[in-house]
């Protein structure tokens, strides 16, 4: 069993957590907070270690009823590999830690490129993380725009990318960002840093992206425009999708056209959390012009899409399953992951 270490208990840190205890090749030795929280006793309740960056708030822990196990250093001590799930900034601020104690660990989107020197996503880059003893996964736009523009360039080749997120103005808790009314351009200038980041792993794309943000709270919404290499027709692209495991369509029979609607799809299939852990591509979007040039739409689950990438990114890293397939397939199934459409 892989021993994995969940620092940072949040947003994506507690959907890390649930779904390393669901793999049948891994467990969860402890997670961390810094403060008392309702995550705290969330991860009372699913049964994780508590450890605290700050054992001089111990006492405060243990009033509020929460045992708290050690520090972040001795959770680190019992584990194979650290998920840092902490928020951006934070992260790099740790590598010294992780690096003193010969750790292998996997940082998220909010942290740059160069805190590990090679980002991750599973269909494109796998075996590239054997051997590595640091990796990043890539933000939750950019893991659903390598989705989609790998499966293509791997189908049809892709000459060029055009793609415009609307992204939600704050996670659904983010409360401190709120209320808005507002459509911000984030940021104003071309291009947004949605590109670069999917060249650190697909770097022969050439893509241009544009991003803003609007007052809704779940899911981003993309644009996306590709000039593709070889000539195709809708069928076949819609083939290539319905073949992709972490690629789900939201067929036309639905009436969905909505992320509200897709939220309540969600969360009436019971996902937990209402996690679309798979790009939501409109099936009725989707366009092949003159042959070569592809439109759709696509919606993003910023909370959720990166959570089966940091579970294969664990294996890859530890070595322990070589086959990308294989362990794309392990993590689906242990989720329940299978894709929508």
């Amino acid at each position: 069993m892989i021993k994995v270490a969940i620092n940072g208990y949040g947003t994506i840190g507690k959907r890390v957590a649930d779904a390393v205890a669901a793999q049948p090749d891994m467990e969860v030795v402890g997670v961390s907070k810094t403060s008392v929280s309702a995550e705290a006793y969330i991860a009372k309740e699913r049964g994780y270690p508590l450890y605290i960056a700050d054992l001089a708030k111990k006492s405060a822990f243990e009033k509020a009823g929460l045992e708290v196990a050690g520090d972040v250093e001795a959770m680190l001590k019992a584990a194979d590999i650290v998920v840092d799930a902490t928020p951006g900034g934070v992260g790099e601020k740790n590598k010294p830690l992780y690096e003193r104690l010969g750790k292998k660990a996997i940082w998220q989107g909010g942290e740059g490129h160069e805190v590990a020197g090679f980002s991750f996503n599973a269909h494109a880059n796998y075996n590239e993380a054997a051997g590595k003893q640091f990796a990043r996964v890539v933000s939750c736009n950019s893991t659903g725009l390598v989705r989609i523009i790998h499966a293509l360039d791997q189908a049809f080749g892709v000459e060029r990318v055009l793609a415009v997120m609307v992204r939600r103005g704050a996670d659904p808790s983010d409360v401190k960002r709120g209320p808005i009314d507002a459509i911000v351009l984030n940021p104003v200038t071309i291009p947004s840093h949605h590109g670069p980041d999917v060249k650190t792993v697909l770097p022969h794309i050439n893509i241009v992206t544009l991003a803003m943000i609007v007052p809704t709270t779940f899911m981003h919404m993309h644009s996306i425009q590709m000039e593709l290499k070889k000539e195709t027709t809708r069928d076949a692209v819609l083939k290539v999708f319905e073949g992709h495991n972490r690629i789900g369509l939201v067929r036309k029979a639905t009436g969905i056209k909505s992320n509200a609607e897709l939220r309540e799809y969600t969360q009436d299939l019971g996902r937990p959390r209402t996690d679309l852990w798979e790009n939501g591509v409109f099936e009725d979007s989707v366009s092949i012009l003159d042959g070569k040039e592809f439109y759709c739409f696509q919606a993003i689950h910023q909370e959720a899409d990166v959570i089966p990438e940091n579970i294969d990114c664990i294996r890859a890293l530890m070595g322990t399953v070589k086959d990308p397939e294989e362990s794309i397939r392990m993590t689906n199934e242990a989720l329940g992951l299978v894709a929508i459409g």
